[in-house]
């Protein structure tokens, strides 16, 4: 019978995420079969499955630490913020409705069953389940009807290990802290806490661990130092992503307010020749760059016009006079076409809208998701790619017959000049085609093996665990599932 755990945060970013992975690969390399779970996330950077859905990257990262395909199963309620205050929900895969965040709170209770099937049929298939909680426990808030956090540990009779992040400071508020507004119900779910992204001597905070021990009534499972490796790892959050000045070639990405699936970017900002520069909101597209990488977005109607308030059409219009290249991906391919078309309304209100026009273009929004795994090859070279498509919307004119891309026998993409434009997204993790793509932009780099890359740090990452975190007593805190 499989057992489970759940790590929760003291609050948002405290390395959730990061452990759940790290503990993934380093009880499969202790020869247990795992499968990661969480209820619900809420992310724009959203990878597709196997099985025909989407989930949150995530937990995509640690299934592929897990050694297994990533399965809608795994993250069976995602919410990808459309406005700021509403979101399409997404349930097991496959986009349910779009709501506002007020609504959603007297709506998600009713999920709560199909989290629970997901949740079993994980449990039916390996020896241990870890679980991620979302946010914190301590948004008390938001306990009614709750199914992130510990409305779903109560209703799946799982034990917690409760996280806290030292790098912000208050560590011992956070966690005695959530301790002291929690239920008495839900205080008694938790087991036991680690401390996370230490720096310096460890040894300094074992008065802070015994007075958290005290307080809490709760076993420490250890305290983690800073893992400098962490940037290896693919970001859930475009906030977790910095720019790199490793090299003279720059690659600009302007942060769209929607901006979705910039995974993408991961390869890059691996490479010792290139700079990527996140260009935030109210500062131009740099003029020296070579190159401006438009991303996907949750929302392209709403963050072409963010686009254009923030200058950067005319920035872009001036970087090709001089010559520069452009690639659009998702939402910013059909940004630079010559219109797009959303006669249903699916991005907000009906509308028709000008594009970049820098391809010739247009993009119609349609209700069908195209949800694919995707495998072909770049035309010019023949090399191999292979992505995935995740998309409303179709995009048709003149210069798809210059489409750069060719999957399942139909050419992907446009192109004109040196604006290029396509749905897949992913390509850049092909080492071969990163290469080629760069020489023709004359810049001349010897890629690095980047999935082998993030195996590697997974690798690194369970051994930073195996030294500093109680995995043994992780795993005699973990439950069976009932069934």
């Amino acid at each position: 019978m499989a057992k489970a755990i759940m790590i929760q945060g003291a609050g948002s970013n405290v390395g959730k995420s990061m452990i759940v992975a790290g503990l993934a690969r380093a009880l499969v390399n202790r020869g247990y079969s795992v499968c990661p779970f969480k209820p619900q996330n809420m992310s724009n950077n959203a990878a597709v499955t196997r099985d025909g859905g989407e989930i949150g990257r995530a937990q995509a990262l640690q299934a592929m630490a897990a050694r297994v395909a990533p399965i809608v199963d795994m993250n069976p309620i995602l919410l990808k913020p459309e406005t700021d205050v509403g979101a399409q929900v997404v349930v097991r895969g496959q986009r349910r409705c779009s709501m506002k965040a007020k609504e959603y709170g007297a709506f998600k209770e009713s999920l709560l069953p199909e989290v629970l099937s997901s949740f079993k049929r994980l449990a039916g298939s390996c020896d241990i389940v870890l679980v991620e909680g979302a946010g914190s426990p301590a948004e008390i808030n938001l306990r009614a009807g709750d199914i992130a956090n510990m409305g779903f540990a109560e209703a799946a009779s799982v034990p917690v290990v409760l996280i806290g992040d030292i790098d912000r400071g208050g560590v011992i508020a956070q966690v005695v802290g959530t301790h002291a507004v929690l239920p008495e119900e839900d205080r008694q779910r938790i087991k036991a806490f680690a401390i996370n992204k230490f720096r310096g001597d460890v040894s300094l905070f074992d008065e802070g661990l015994t007075e958290i021990c005290d307080r809490t009534g709760w076993r420490s499972l250890g305290v983690l130092p800073w893992f400098p490796d962490a940037g290896m790892l693919p970001a859930e959050d475009i906030m977790d992503i910095r720019a790199t000045h490793q090299g003279t070639f720059k690659i600009a990405v302007p942060r769209l307010n929607r901006i979705a699936n910039f995974d993408d970017l991961d390869p890059l900002l691996a490479e010792e020749t290139i700079s990527v520069e996140i260009v935030e909101p109210g500062c131009p597209l740099p003029g020296d760059a070579n190159l401006i990488l438009i991303p996907g977005s949750k929302s392209t109607i709403a963050d072409l016009a963010h686009f254009r308030a923030q200058g950067w059409d005319i920035d872009l219009a001036a970087h090709i006079r001089r010559g520069g290249h452009v690639l659009g991906i998702c939402g910013g391919y059909q940004m630079l076409g010559k219109e797009l078309i959303d006669d249903m309304g699916l991005e907000g209100t009906p509308t028709r809208v000008k594009g970049l026009g820098h391809l010739d273009v247009i993009t119609k929004m349609l209700p069908e998701k195209r949800l694919e795994l995707s495998n072909g090859r770049h035309i010019e070279t023949g090399l191999s790619i292979k992505g995935y498509e995740i998309h409303i919307g179709e995009t048709d004119g003149k210069d798809c017959a210059n489409a750069a891309f060719e999957v399942g026998g139909r050419p992907e993409g446009a192109a004109s000049g040196n604006v290029v434009g396509c749905y897949l997204h992913g390509i850049f993790a092909a080492d071969e085609f990163r290469r080629a793509f760069f020489a023709k932009l004359g810049l001349d780099i010897k890629p690095r093996q980047h999935e082998a890359q993030v195996e590697e740090t997974l690798d690194a990452l369970a051994a930073h665990l195996e030294l500093h975190f109680d995995i043994d007593g992780l795993l005699a805190l973990a439950e069976p599932v009932e069934t």
